[in-house]
């Protein structure tokens, strides 16, 4: 179990997709496929996201079914683990498809 906060985590997780999306702002999938540089800092910025993701606690996870969890846990350890694996059009998708709707929970949560 982490030694932080669940809501220390939470604001991880916030700092973290929000770097993400002032480095992918105004780009489109060819930009970010181009740019070596945004596609390291994403890929760091999604790692230190399933980091705190794995490290909530399970009351939360359980009280918060609506986020697939275990997804971006699995992102976090594919990353880390497959690194000379990582295939960044699968990142640009997650980036532009499905981190504006944890972005979206995560600002409702702060708001709540």
């Amino acid at each position: 179990m982490s030694e932080r906060s669940a809501s220390v985590l939470l604001e991880d997780m916030r700092d973290a997709s929000a770097r993400i999306a002032r480095y992918v702002q105004g780009k489109d999938a060819a930009d970010f496929l181009a740019d070596e540089q945004c596609e390291d800092a994403c890929v760091r910025n999604l790692e230190i996201i399933g980091e705190a993701a794995s490290r909530l606690p399970e009351e939360f996870l359980s009280a918060h079914p609506e986020v697939d969890w275990r997804k971006i846990v699995g992102l976090r350890n594919r990353i880390v683990h497959g690194y000379f694996g990582v295939d960044f059009e699968i990142v640009w998708r997650i980036i532009s498809v499905d981190l504006p709707s944890l972005r979206d929970f995560l600002d409702r949560l702060q708001s709540a």
